[in-house]
């Protein structure tokens, strides 16, 4: 297939990566210069998003926050400017799923297909094209995505229309939110207790309360390896579309607003770009202990 990318960084570089390897015709727009690695493997370095969207007939993007969709869709040189019938737009970025309906609506009237198709998995699951892809919009159109998506991800599932993908996402970050605070805590209690913490996540793996993120970010906040990884920003403002959800919708979501005032603390202390398995340093300020350290 002849595809377009915008929006190349740690997710996005690796995704592109893993369709030009599949043998499809990759055409690559970002904001700064197209990696080289992805240029020798094949990808095709555009001036925009237009011209992106000229070129191919699915066009992907990949951007941080709802704003940024927006601007690449529908902006100076977006992506609508290059669009014709029958093209599909794929947004695989985390965004409200209130804006994405609209933006659907927009595209929809310039005869063409959207999906919403945020991801979840991290760095990790982006090299690994082990994502778990979350697809909002009609059928016809994620049949045809398909083949792409299962080139990038292992766990793909159509959950309903427009905008359902991205409500799926935002569920997603709810639970892994409270998880890492979950995780965060036991382990500075048995580290306060005088535990070892490594041996203690080891043997809580074997249990009932393993996870992923006992398993990878438990073992990042034992070997304090906080380099992104899922920055603690962009999780702020993925609990940020949480929260303002449940306002427009009338519910409380206790747990997630105490979630993010432990990411809060921790941008406050210059952590908006740590990984956000270091939600665990806002509980150690407060306990005046690091999960690292032992007592007799």
């Amino acid at each position: 297939m002849n595809i377009g990318f915008v929006g190349l960084g740690i997710m996005g570089a690796p995704m592109a990566g893993h369709l030009i390897a599949a043998g499809h015709t990759v055409y690559l727009t970002t904001l700064g210069p197209v990696l080289a690695e992805l240029l020798a493997a094949g990808g095709k370095a555009e001036a925009s998003a237009a011209d992106v969207a000229r070129k191919a007939d699915i066009i992907i993007t990949m951007v941080p926050d709802t704003p940024d969709v927006e601007t690449v869709l529908f902006g100076k040189n977006g992506v609508a400017e290059g669009l014709s019938a029958g093209k599909l737009v794929i947004d695989m970025s985390s965004i409200s799923p209130i804006a994405t309906k609209g933006f659907a609506r927009r595209i929809n009237k310039l005869g063409c297909d959207y999906l919403d198709a945020p991801v979840s998995g991290g760095e990790v699951g982006a090299k690994a094209a082990s994502l778990t892809i979350m697809v909002g919009g009609p059928e016809a159109a994620f049949e045809r995505a398909r083949p792409l998506f299962e080139t990038m991800g292992k766990n793909i599932t159509l959950v309903g229309g427009n905008g359902d993908g991205q409500t799926t996402k935002v569920a997603n970050q709810i639970i892994v939110a409270l998880t890492i605070e979950a995780v965060g805590e036991a382990l500075l209690f048995a580290s306060k207790a005088g535990a070892d913490p490594a041996k203690v996540r080891q043997a809580l793996m074997g249990g009932f309360a393993a996870s992923r993120i006992l398993e990878v970010h438990g073992d990042r906040m034992v070997k304090r390896t906080f380099d992104p990884g899922f920055r603690i920003a962009l999780h702020q403002k993925d609990l940020n579309l949480a929260l303002d959800g449940a306002r427009t919708l009338g519910i409380a979501l206790p747990n997630t607003a105490t979630a993010q005032e432990l990411f809060n603390t921790c941008a406050s202390h210059g952590g908006r770009d740590w990984d956000h398995s270091a939600m665990v340093r806002a509980l150690e300020l407060m306990a005046n202990h690091a999960v690292t350290t032992t007592t007799s």
